[in-house]
């Protein structure tokens, strides 16, 4: 049924200003702010996501927002260099982040999370 529509996810924040300075001038993102004061995120290829103010708002446990890179240590560095503090997770097995805060996966491909100013969790993933 819904195969072909566009979609777009959305997640809370406790700070419309902070989102939009951090999504906007830490990341990159193009945002607007719209009529009923949410902030769209336009992402690249024609993607959408919505942040929207909650004064109750608490963090996601969970990933909201991935962003697949070419070269995950540039983009790191990058973030790094903004003042972006890469997450550290050990999920056991030998699965953990190194002190760059990257994991790497089984299949060749590797993840680095981080959070935005509400502490929400992003993640960047460097396929194969």
């Amino acid at each position: 049924m819904f195969h072909d529509n566009k979609t777009f996810s959305s997640f809370s924040t406790d700070d419309l200003a902070k989102a939009k300075d951090f999504y906007g001038n830490i990341l990159g993102i193009e945002t607007k702010e719209n009529q009923m004061g949410t902030l769209e995120l336009h992402l690249g290829q024609g993607g959408m996501g919505m942040i929207y103010p909650k004064p109750d708002h608490k963090p996601a446990t969970f990933t909201v927002l991935n962003f697949l890179v070419e070269d995950i240590e540039k983009a790191i560095g990058e973030l790094t260099g903004k003042g972006v503090a890469m997450e550290q997770y050990d999920f056991g097995q030998g699965m953990k982040t190194n002190e760059k805060g990257i994991m790497s996966n089984p299949d060749g491909g590797s993840i680095a999370w981080l959070k935005d100013p509400a502490g929400n969790i992003l993640s960047i993933i460097q396929e194969k």
